[in-house]
């Protein structure tokens, strides 16, 4: 027989919230209802709620995956938190317990169901569920009042026998109450809009239209499987200066080698590992307005990494014959076609600082060389602070030592007014 049921929710997506109490079981059917009237229903499941139903319940009855936990790596890589709250068409909280609520009241994050409340920027429906007494007391009074007034729709609860053999209002509503408030909520728009203005990178910026290509970090130049060749790079001021760049409105690629901090948000980071890598992923980058090569890349590399891995012998240790990485500044310095209009490179040294540097700035043909002392006791390596000379054919400009992300910031608006002069 065909199915007779409209198909109200063609194509709207639901995120629906299970927790905690005897009510979640008529989740369940909550979801059949949802999809049979043409929506996609994601599912997430507090803690407590797990001691009701189950996680296989719900994916099977969605086919998606059931979220449970905030810090899940797996479920992070697919869909962040961030992007799973805001994937939607409209939220649903069934059954709604007084901790769900009182949560949401008061903007506390410490699990996922509460967190994505926080971070969505669509309406929820909320379908409470508890003990009378739970219901009717002053503290949920002042969190519902609060709530509604937050723009959340209510739906029950109702009137009827408790599990806990009390009588009075707090049944979660019906399954197809909950879905008739669902189509009433999708009949206006349901997203939140930020205030004007918030939320919007400035379109005004001293970079804004020009695209900066930025290397940051270490290569690792394998011997083996596992061992490399690298240099102390944390990374730290490349990063800071892929976020000053975007920050002034560039649009921003960064060249990451192997580091452990995060990619800097608003820029597009692709990660390598060797200086090969990361040559071409620079060169795939191109054109670019600016180039900054901030990366520690490693000189050298083995010719022929081993196979395997490398193991003590009685003859001592293996014979390893390097041969030079490309250099990466001096390339795309030298380029006959599609050079940056500035190319600016790097010179960390231990000793002589500015007489390497200016031999850098000849040898490799940029435009400007940012010339730092990091040698142990300077502390560059891997601390927060830096203090460089900026080199360039008409001589040396010295600053004070600065965080990392106050020398990008100078930096960047160095290059956007040296930009400016050549021409804009």
């Amino acid at each position: 027989m065909k199915n007779s049921i409209s198909r109200t929710l063609a194509d709207k997506r639901i995120l629906l919230i299970v927790g905690g109490g005897i009510a979640a079981y008529k989740s369940l059917d909550l979801v059949r209802r949802l999809k049979e009237r043409g929506a996609s229903v994601h599912a997430v499941l507090t803690r407590a709620g797990a001691k009701f139903v189950t996680p296989l319940s719900l994916a099977a009855l969605t086919g998606e995956p059931v979220r449970e936990d905030l810090f899940s790596l797996t479920d992070d890589a697919r869909m962040g938190h961030i992007e799973l709250s805001r994937d939607a068409d409209l939220i649903v909280v069934a059954p709604t317990t007084a901790d769900l609520l009182a949560k949401a009241a008061h903007g506390l994050a410490d699990d996922l169901a509460s967190t994505l409340l926080l971070a969505t920027d669509k309406r929820a429906v909320v379908a409470p569920a508890m003990n009378l007494r739970m219901w009717l007391h002053p503290a949920t009074a002042r969190n519902v009042a609060t709530l509604k007034g937050d723009g959340l729709t209510f739906v029950g609860p109702d009137d009827g026998e408790m599990a806990c053999g009390e009588y009075g209002p707090g049944r979660m509503a019906e399954p197809l109450a909950i879905v008739a408030a669902v189509e009433r909520a999708l009949e206006t728009p349901t997203a939140i809009p930020l205030p004007p203005g918030v939320g919007e990178r400035p379109l005004a910026g001293p970079l804004a239209g020009k695209r900066v290509v930025i290397t940051s970090g270490p290569t690792h130049e394998p011997i083996d499987p596992v061992r490399y060749i690298a240099n102390r790079s944390s990374g730290k001021q490349g990063h800071a200066i892929a976020r000053a760049a975007a920050d002034a409105g560039a649009e921003v690629v960064l060249i990451s080698g192997p580091v452990a901090i995060p990619d800097p948000s608003g820029v597009t980071t692709h990660h390598v590992e060797s200086a090969r890598e990361m040559l071409a992923a620079v060169e795939a980058a191109l054109p670019a307005d600016i180039f900054i090569a901030t990366a520690a890349v490693a000189d050298w590399r083995v010719d022929a990494p081993g196979a395997g891995k490398m193991k003590k012998g009685a003859d001592g240790p293996p014979a390893l014959r390097l041969v030079e990485n490309p250099d990466i500044l001096a390339t795309i310095a030298g380029r006959a076609a599609a050079r940056p209009r500035l190319v600016v490179g790097f010179a960390a040294e231990t000793d002589r600082v500015l007489e390497y540097a200016r031999g850098k700035l000849a040898k490799k043909r940029c435009d400007l060389i940012v010339a730092n002392d990091v040698s142990p006791a300077s502390g560059v390596m891997g601390g927060d602070e830096n203090t460089v000379h900026l080199v360039d054919a008409a001589g040396v400009v010295s600053w004070p030592k600065l965080r990392k992300d106050e020398v990008a910031r100078r930096l960047v608006d160095a290059l956007a007014k040296r930009l400016t002069g050549a021409g804009g």
